[in-house]
């Protein structure tokens, strides 16, 4: 499948906030977005006006990229939602957040989420003690995620593990560091993810 694989700081800096996408660097100074808070390219300071059409493409190419799917996929991921009872944009949003990959990086055993997806299809990760390889697998309440016995002393899980346990694990998942293991307490709520994101600017580009 093809990926993005061009310097990801130029992201951030396009989205004009951190997506946290280089791991433990964007809690540091060194993070570019602290020093260069405008869009990357030749014309980046220039203020120019964004159309609705512009806002709304931009919230979704904020999320795609926080979750680091394509366009064909989000696509899919948006029509099982829309096809839900409840807020299709909240559906969106839960559904994006119970991937596989994004719970590996939730619960600190990668530093991003470009580093848990290699995780998963290295196949170092279980699920409920059966190994899984698929990124996007999404996990239900209950689901037991470990790292496997042989990849417990990779020196980059350990220490991913040990910052994002100085950062805080979401309230839906709890971690087991000492074992490698988190359990999915509960399913994911609208309000345990990013209060940055605007979905209905997503519902509403894809309505149109």
């Amino acid at each position: 499948m093809a990926r993005y694989t061009g310097p990801v700081c130029k992201l951030c800096r396009a989205e004009g906030m951190k997506l946290y996408l280089k791991g433990e660097r964007c809690f540091t100074d060194k993070c570019p977005i602290e020093r260069r808070n405008y869009p990357p390219g030749q014309h980046g300071q220039r203020r120019s006006k964004v159309s609705d059409y512009g806002v709304r493409l931009r919230e979704k190419q904020k999320v795609k990229r926080i979750y680091g799917v394509l366009e064909k996929q989000f696509r899919r991921y948006f029509q099982k939602a829309a096809k839900q009872k409840g807020v299709t944009g909240a559906a969106l949003l839960i559904s994006l957040e119970r991937r596989l990959d994004n719970v590996v990086h939730r619960l600190g055993f990668a530093s991003s989420i470009k580093e848990a997806r290699q995780l998963v299809r290295h196949r170092h990760i279980l699920v409920n003690g059966k190994l899984v390889d698929i990124p996007s697998y999404q996990v239900s309440k209950g689901d037991v995620i470990e790292v496997k016995a042989k990849s417990r002393e990779n020196v980059r899980i350990k220490e991913s593990l040990t910052a994002a346990q100085r950062r805080g694990i979401p309230p839906w998942l709890s971690l087991d560091a000492a074992n490698f293991k988190g359990t999915v307490v509960e399913l994911p709520k609208r309000e345990d993810i990013s209060p940055q994101i605007q979905e209905q600017l997503i519902v509403e580009l894809y309505s149109k």
